[in-house]
């Protein structure tokens, strides 16, 4: 008997305006209350965003919002889909990360990134310096935070960033998940191979996916690292209606003109595509939904989708 493909669900709501749902700053509140409500009686975790603003979008602070939701939440664990390393100091994000860890009795994963929009680098008066130079601050960012977590006290010397003697007490125990997202094949996918627990990915065309998991395997191979030992997860918009047709045109619209792809269709063509990412070896998918005011589209995946994978 073939096994039966198997996925995890994660909840990404806005954290405002991102071009999908109706942002009424005014009428947020409630309606992030109302979508919580529901997502957090089917997904196993709730995720949010880190930007601080492509243009002149309303937008809460990633970190500010999580801790709201952590408190208002206490059953599904906590993410950061994903935090860029740009906007924190990582020695003060590791704080952070193990403080929230202990009040919200161990239920972070600590998602993590390079950062990659220039125009809110600009805008905040943040460095944007090259990819190269960037993923290599990612990268000390990230052996930083994991020395903060196991040593007290800790101390890290590089080439961007120097701690001395620093505590990060209460240290985690047990530590928060790392998961680290991109998926540049030359450089990030080498430092998801070297550090992380679990790898994140955005929403592509299936051929993509493969080439990617395809380089991250030889980052391993270079590595010394299981490839099979790093969970593969995705972040994913999804469109789903009864209606087949209709779910597959919004899709398409929604990704006309980019290189990301939507999940889309009716339940049983949605089942189909995350079983294809199943085979392939994703087993978790953080999930976006454009109806953030009515949650029918999330309501209709929870009824169908999930069961079906779970």
């Amino acid at each position: 008997m073939v096994a039966k493909a198997r996925m995890e669900f994660g909840y990404n709501p806005p954290a405002g305006d991102r071009g999908l749902e109706t942002i009424v700053p005014r009428d947020f509140l409630g309606d992030l209350h109302r979508s919580l409500d529901v997502a957090s009686q089917g997904f196993s975790s709730l995720w949010v965003s880190d930007h601080l603003n492509y243009a002149d979008e309303w937008r809460v602070e990633c970190w500010t919002l999580l801790t709201w939701i952590a408190a208002r939440y206490p059953g599904p664990d906590l993410g950061t889909i994903v935090m860029s390393n740009s906007f924190r100091q990582p020695s003060i994000l590791a704080k952070m990360a193990a403080s929230l860890h202990e009040m919200s009795s161990g239920r972070l994963i600590f998602g993590y990134g390079g950062g990659w929009h220039e125009g809110e680098h600009r805008a905040y008066g943040l460095g944007y310096p090259p990819a190269r130079q960037r993923i290599e601050m990612f990268e000390e960012g990230v052996q930083i935070i994991k020395a903060l977590w196991t040593d007290s006290p800790a101390s890290f010397a590089g080439k961007y960033y120097t701690i001395e003697n620093a505590y990060s007490e209460p240290r985690p125990d047990p530590l928060p998940t790392i998961m680290l997202g991109g998926g540049g094949e030359q450089l990030t996918l080498g430092v998801v191979a070297r550090h992380a627990d679990w790898w994140n990915d955005v929403s592509r065309s299936i051929e993509v996916h493969q080439r990617k998991l395809d380089a991250l395997r030889g980052h391993c191979e270079v590595a010394g690292r299981d490839y099979d030992s790093i969970r593969k997860t995705l972040t994913h918009r999804i469109f789903i209606d009864r209606d087949n047709a209709r779910a597959r045109r919004r899709g398409e619209e929604w990704a006309a003109g980019g290189d990301q792809r939507a999940i889309a269709g009716d339940p049983s063509a949605v089942i189909e595509q995350f079983e294809e990412l199943a085979e392939m070896g994703f087993d978790m998918c953080i999930a976006t939904f454009p109806e953030f005011q009515t949650l029918g589209d999330m309501k209709l995946f929870m009824d169908t989708v999930v069961p079906a994978l779970a």
